[in-house]
């Protein structure tokens, strides 16, 4: 199977290159050439495997250039039990009837961001050997919070390979920043920067297709590549949870193979949920897809309205890891729906960067809005869903889940739609403590984030993560702060490159 860039017909790569490179040079993202079909007879068969097995036969669809051996060894060192905290490793938990939240969280960060970035620097491993020649590959990386530090874990001392990592100083949670500052590894590095997401993810795509920069790169022995969801090698393995989940419950006798399920997705870069798309395409039986925003709610109003227009106010949420307002991954489902038409996507993609907005034609909004729902809620409406589910169902969900269910509540109370849903539960509780707690109207007064902890768990009795707990007392080793500007000098400074 060949790659194709989103931006170049004539940039075609194998699943190797596309994850060693991580974006294309034209600054377009790598997509399949087509999209294999999963048979009733093979989510049949998936039932009786675990996740692992589950996670190498859908991967082994897309990745032709790696062996069967390769595939399951990198799904077996990824998915296990040392490393996730629950044997089913993304386990369903059934919130009422016909209601299942998908826990995503149980992996050594405690994000859903583990789930694709435990096993990318497998995939990576095997890829390089095809492919860098012997050079050092450099994960540059930009994160709304929880990326961050799953790639730094995922990555810490892997051989032949450094990770940078750059976070909006003031738009993660205390939590998320502590796990990033506090990273182990001989070959991690962390920078805030003094703006918000898109700041960050615009220098690092701009750095990543400066061929000068690449240039300066090579005379030193080193690529880049990415861990974000620009990455095919990311977004991959997050198909395989929608899949696992359908799965699951046949296993469980909620459903029978070819029922179909909504799933209803958290986002803000819009990978999560495209990954759910594209496991529809491969003809995993889902009805809608529903989009779940928070007060940024550009992705919302672009799947309703067929306009993308990111030059609004900017807003800092108790969703931090939804506080986007130029969702990368979006492109990737604009190519798809335009029929691959690469000179509608360099048209949108240069009117976004030109005018701050862009309008789909009639068709394509249409074809979106077919399949795409969409809402939003604001930080009130969070808090008193947080609230309102521990309080009926006696489940604590952290503020970006808590977004989700608000979003299919309203959605329920439109449509009626008694299709079984699932629905992304992208994060644990006690990374977003502050919040959680002041929902439950538990006392936040102290700047302490662990006694925060402590006291939710009090007022809740959930378990605090060991992960989360671990970071108790820690050193801080990265406090480095720069202006977007600086980036590029702050990765040649982190490379020792004069």
């Amino acid at each position: 199977m060949q790659y194709k860039s989103s931006r170049d017909g004539s940039a075609n790569v194998t699943a190797s290159h596309a994850i060693t490179q991580g974006i294309s040079k034209d600054g377009g993202l790598f997509v399949p050439e087509c999209f294999p079909e999963i048979t009733g007879s093979e989510l049949s068969a998936m039932t009786a495997m675990g996740y692992a097995k589950r996670a190498a036969l859908v991967m082994s669809k897309f990745l032709d250039d790696f062996t069967n051996q390769e595939i399951e060894e990198c799904t077996g060192l990824a998915y296990n039990e040392e490393r996730f905290r629950s044997p089913s490793i993304a386990p369903l938990h059934e919130l009422y009837d016909g209601v299942y939240m998908l826990e995503l969280w149980h992996g050594p960060t405690c994000a859903f961001k583990d789930m694709a970035l435990q096993i990318l620097p497998h995939l990576m491993r095997v890829s390089a050997k095809r492919t860098a020649g012997g050079k050092e590959i450099i994960i540059l990386v930009a994160t709304s919070g929880d990326t961050g530090k799953a790639a730094l874990e995922g990555f810490r001392d892997a051989d032949d390979t450094r990770i940078l990592v750059f976070y909006p100083e003031d738009g993660v949670s205390p939590m998320q920043k502590l796990q990033m500052i506090t990273q182990e590894g001989r070959n991690v590095a962390v920078c805030g920067i003094r703006g918000n997401f898109d700041d960050a993810q615009t220098g690092v795509k701009s750095i990543f297709t400066d061929p000068a920069i690449a240039k300066r790169l090579a005379a030193n022995n080193m690529m880049f590549s990415s861990a974000n969801s620009i990455n095919w090698g990311r977004l991959l393995p997050q198909i395989v949870y929608y899949i696992s989940s359908y799965c699951d419950l046949v296993a469980n006798q909620k459903i029978n193979i070819g029922d179909k399920i909504n799933v209803v997705v958290p986002t803000g870069n819009f990978g999560n949920i495209l990954a759910a798309y594209y496991s529809r395409k491969m003809g995993l039986p889902i009805a809608r897809l529903i989009c779940a925003s928070n007060r940024n709610r550009v992705l919302t109003d672009f799947i309703q309205t067929g306009i993308y227009d990111r030059k609004r106010q900017f807003y800092t949420t108790s969703s931090p890891s939804m506080d986007i307002l130029i969702s990368s991954n979006l492109e990737r489902l604009l190519y798809d729906i335009s029929g691959c038409d690469h000179s509608e996507i360099n048209r949108l993609m240069l009117d976004l960067k030109d005018k701050g907005r862009y309008k789909v034609s009639d068709t394509m909004a249409e074809s979106i809005q077919s399949l795409f729902s969409a809402g939003w809620c604001d930080d009130s409406m969070t808090a008193q869903t947080i609230r309102d589910v521990f309080n009926s169902y006696g489940y604590l969900c952290d503020t970006h889940t808590a977004v989700a269910v608000n979003v299919y509540q309203e959605y329920l109370k439109e449509t009626g739609d008694q299709i079984p849903a699932v629905i992304a539960s992208t994060a644990n509780p006690y990374k977003f403590s502050a919040n959680v707690l002041e929902a439950l109207g538990g006392d936040t007064s102290s700047e302490d984030e662990f006694k925060k902890m402590d006291r939710l768990q009090a007022l809740t009795s959930c378990e605090i993560p060991a992960p989360l707990a671990a970071i108790k007392g820690k050193p801080k080793r990265f406090e480095k702060i720069c202006n977007p500007a600086d980036m590029e000098q702050v990765v040649y400074d982190m490379l020792h490159i004069g």
